[in-house]
């Protein structure tokens, strides 16, 4: 049907209200803080305030996005699989340079600070967003979550934010192969772990 402005417009509403609310959270991230610990901020705006959508605005459940162990065989192989795969890669580019500069004084605090910091955020890409763009895109929802992923990385090490758009492929890939964002959050927190230890000079 057209109208005066052209064809008639007909939007997915969850579709507009998550990507709206998703954009609006990574801003608010960038440029505040709400409380005296960033992982609890991303706590919230990540994790709390997505399953406030999920439960109350759409009414839905959150196993439908991700918040389930999904298939938890599948899910650990990939998981070694992973970590296997990107340990030789991160201690190549891990150590000195900007991600030294970047990463060494974050070693206080780990593993807890990397786990509280990334749960949420793993949800928020490989549960929140991903699942519900899956059910209107299809498989394209993997690279259309990587995209935000991505520029969510500006501002860290040049070369760890060149590779995100693959990283957050691929973290997606685990998750929606096992239905579930418990996986690709277990390879990322490993992952910036490590990151930080290397980059720390903590392994020589």
């Amino acid at each position: 049907m057209k109208t005066l402005l052209g064809p008639r417009l007909a939007f997915d509403w969850k579709i507009v209200a998550i990507t709206i609310v998703s954009t609006l959270l990574l801003i608010l991230d960038a440029y505040n803080q709400f409380t005296p610990y960033k992982g609890l901020d991303r706590t919230i705006l990540y994790l709390l305030i997505p399953l406030f959508i999920i439960l109350i605005v759409f009414r839905e459940n959150p196993r439908d996005y991700g918040f389930t162990l999904g298939d938890w065989k599948a899910g650990l192989i990939f998981t070694a699989l992973g970590i296997l795969l990107i340990t030789p890669v991160l201690w190549f580019v891990g150590r000195g340079g900007s991600m030294t500069d970047y990463y060494k004084p974050q070693v206080s605090g780990l593993p807890w600070n990397t786990f509280i910091d990334l749960f949420g955020w793993e949800f928020f890409f490989r549960g929140f967003i991903l699942f519900a763009y899956a059910r209107k895109f299809g498989p394209e929802a993997l690279w259309l979550q990587a995209v935000p992923f991505a520029l969510a990385h500006i501002g860290k090490p040049e070369i760890e934010t060149l590779s995100t758009i693959f990283g957050g492929f691929a973290f997606a890939w685990v998750g929606y192969r096992t239905r579930s964002f418990i996986y690709p959050f277990l390879i990322h927190w490993f992952v910036a772990s490590f990151t930080v230890i290397v980059a720390a000079g903590l392994l020589g």
